[in-house]
């Protein structure tokens, strides 16, 4: 049975002290750091809850003004969620992080990669959630 967020900060409130502060997964959501895509990855087939950092949505979802005659938000999210989901089934057991790429096109007749990467971690609760980030995001 997984531990409780409480017992995991016991444990570590026992080995470093009490923590300054703690940031939970369902603050960054409020805060719009994350924002929460589970609906549509449930639809896409994901089990686990599904994020993206603020920076993934403003900057590979939601496409160029210029861009949007031709491309749309719910499109580009799609495209991450089935992309990662392919990515999934071919990763190893207990892999934890997974890099991949989606084609963007922000100009007519021009397509760019950009590239992803979704870590798979503990939630707030310890349960598994995952986070899909640029690849210079932490």
């Amino acid at each position: 049975m997984p531990l409780t967020v409480n017992e995991v900060d016991n444990q570590f409130a026992e080995i470093f002290g009490e923590p300054i502060s703690t940031y939970t997964r369902a603050q960054a959501i409020e805060d719009g750091v994350l924002v929460d895509v589970s609906n549509l990855a449930k639809e896409c087939g994901f089990k686990y809850p599904v994020a993206l950092t603020s920076r993934v949505y403003g900057e590979v979802v939601v496409p160029p003004i210029e861009a949007q005659s031709f491309q749309d938000d719910i499109g580009r999210l799609w495209d991450i969620l089935t992309i990662l989901k392919m990515e999934v089934k071919r990763s190893k057991p207990g892999q934890s992080r997974i890099d991949f790429f989606i084609l963007v096109q922000n100009k007519p007749e021009k397509l760019k990669r950009q590239y992803l990467k979704a870590i798979c971690g503990p939630g707030d609760n310890a349960e598994p959630v995952i986070t899909v980030m640029l690849p210079e995001e932490d």
